[in-house]
């Protein structure tokens, strides 16, 4: 279930990326024909934005996009920490009663009807349940929802903004593909994968092996084929995201670790799973026991012989 969690939080940009991409209509020209509610609602008030930066502070595309960036990240990162906190609060309580749920998914293995699937399926949830504990690990989709609109809003902006196209960024054309953010963009991301390993346990860590692969992957996979002026946008997304990661897993996750530990010592784990009913010693397999043959009759050719003495 995290595992699934997890995939669904980072693919997620990606997935509403390419949709909101089809519902933004261009012409011949590549350029937005004006048309969609996607495009009037989210992107247009963002392009205008930047627009109205650069005309009023005499400023370049390039900072213009990042200020906005810088702007959007502040308002969503107390969000994003508070969701963080939640997580690693349930994730540090998840340790505490993992023996039970191994215990109650061993049981749901090793079920060979629908009744005992049942019973294993009803105690894995009673273990969560009775401990004030969501299947779901923590994981709100809240936040991911409020930051999608934004973020791609900001995404189009920079990438239709007229002006964008032929404006340079320290010798970066904008409008253009460029090597040099998405490197910075990969590595913004794999910084960000790296501290999020920090400080958690070493049986996590190997589930999330591929997803620091794949996440920075998908950036540099967009940024290729994306304007120089939207790859600027995930170069400074990703430092923040660097930021946010350190705050929660270096700054925050001691105490909450420290937190949590006091708060299992007043109020301990409630004991859920208990043994298969179903399992009883007339049932588990026990040794034959041998009879005494000290009093048999002995049959044979010496029997005779044995029975005159």
């Amino acid at each position: 279930m995290r595992k699934l969690n997890k995939w669904l939080l980072s693919s997620g940009l990606f997935t509403l990326v390419l949709f909101l991409s089809g519902c933004v209509k261009t012409g011949k020209n590549g350029q937005p024909t004006g048309d969609g509610i996607v495009y009037n609602v989210l992107v247009k008030p963002m392009s205008s934005a930047i627009t109205y930066l650069v005309d009023n502070f005499n400023w370049n595309y390039g900072w213009a996009i990042i200020f906005i960036t810088i702007i959007v990240r502040l308002i969503i990162m107390p969000l994003g920490l508070n969701q963080s906190r939640k997580s690693m609060i349930q994730t540090e309580k998840m340790q505490a009663i993992k023996p039970q749920l191994d215990a109650a998914q061993a049981k749901l293995k090793e079920a060979t009807t629908r009744e005992e699937q049942m019973q294993a399926q009803t105690e894995l949830q009673q273990v969560y349940k009775e401990n004030n504990m969501s299947m779901m690990g923590g994981i709100g989709c809240l936040p991911l929802l409020i930051q999608m609109p934004i973020f791609s809003a900001l995404f189009f902006a920079a990438k239709y903004t007229e002006g964008i196209l032929s404006a340079t960024f320290f010798g970066v054309n904008l409008g253009k593909p460029s090597i040099i953010f998405v490197v910075l963009a990969g590595i913004a991301y794999l910084g960000q994968g790296y501290l999020s390993t920090i400080g958690i346990p070493e049986e996590q860590k190997k589930t999330m092996k591929s997803m620091l692969i794949v996440s920075p992957l998908m950036i540099v996979f967009m940024s290729m084929s994306s304007p120089a002026g939207v790859t600027l946008y995930w170069v400074v997304g990703g430092i923040f995201t660097c930021i946010q990661t350190f705050i929660t897993n270096i700054l925050l996750r001691p105490r909450i670790k420290a937190q949590v530990a006091e708060e299992l010592k007043k109020n301990p784990p409630k004991q859920v799973v208990t043994p298969r009913k179903d399992v009883t010693p007339a049932k588990e397999a026990t040794p034959a026991k041998t009879v005494p043959q000290k009093n048999t009759p002995k049959t044979g050719r010496n029997a005779g012989k044995q029975n005159r003495k």
